[in-house]
């Protein structure tokens, strides 16, 4: 990870989305303390990932009970 001070980030900016951009993370400090990073761009949340996760879930719990317990009773066992 690559590290600069504000003042100069403020004025390499398009140096530093170079460097985003191509894969690097850069920390923002100022008078040597870190206050900021810039990190590349993620993509949003996949749904059609994320049904099929959930279609995993629901598949494993298939036939698995709580053996005689109650949710509400689960639930109210964490309440203080």
């Amino acid at each position: 990870m690559k590290e600069i001070g504000a003042f100069e980030a403020k004025n390499r900016l398009g140096t530093l989305l170079d460097w985003v951009e191509q894969g690097e993370e850069v920390m923002i400090t100022r008078h040597g303390k870190p206050v900021a990073r810039l990190v590349p761009n993620q993509p949003g949340r996949d749904r059609e990932k994320a049904g099929a996760a959930a279609q995993r879930i629901i598949e494993r719990s298939k036939g698995i009970t709580l053996g005689g317990l109650k949710i509400r009773d689960l639930v109210n066992e964490g309440r203080p």
